[in-house]
């Protein structure tokens, strides 16, 4: 829930107001201070060279911030290797989805070690193809969506 933009306060009163439990601000945020170096190694660990098949989309959502209510995407990226396991291998949270940032994805990817993906699922996106072809030029793209 932090990930996702909300304060302490907010989450507390979901904990309070969802589950009837009661977690103060301070037990939050000590929580907090654990888990965000396990979820930076997560984010950074090494991937497979080759994938066979990569699933990425993002989900767009509404969020209360700071006495804001803005709109977000999550950006997902999954993976299915060699051995046909499914993997998350990210996941980003930003303001909007675009191209530039797919390709920003991409590359994470690419620099966390993967050098092929046989195929791409995607939505068609306008600039997505060419983020695809830039990172992974091989890979065969699959239109999840017409284009724009």
């Amino acid at each position: 829930m932090y990930a996702k933009g909300m304060s302490t306060q907010d989450i507390q009163e979901h904990l309070q107001r969802i589950y009837g439990f009661e977690a103060s601000p301070t037990l939050i945020s000590n929580i907090t201070d654990k888990i965000l170096p396990i979820i930076r190694e997560w984010q950074n660990r090494p991937l497979q060279p080759v994938y066979a098949f990569v699933f990425i989309d993002a989900v767009h959502y509404t969020v209360r911030q700071d006495g804001q209510v803005l709109k977000k995407a999550v950006y997902v990226v999954i993976g299915i290797n060699l051995e046909s396991k499914k993997d998350v291998l990210g996941i980003w949270i930003v303001e909007t989805e675009s191209a530039r940032f797919w390709l920003s994805v991409l590359s994470d990817l690419k620099n966390r070690g993967v050098e092929d993906i046989l195929i791409i699922s995607a939505a068609n996106l306008t600039g997505i193809s060419e983020a695809i072809k830039a990172t992974f030029p091989e890979a065969d793209i699959q239109w999840t969506s017409p284009g724009k």
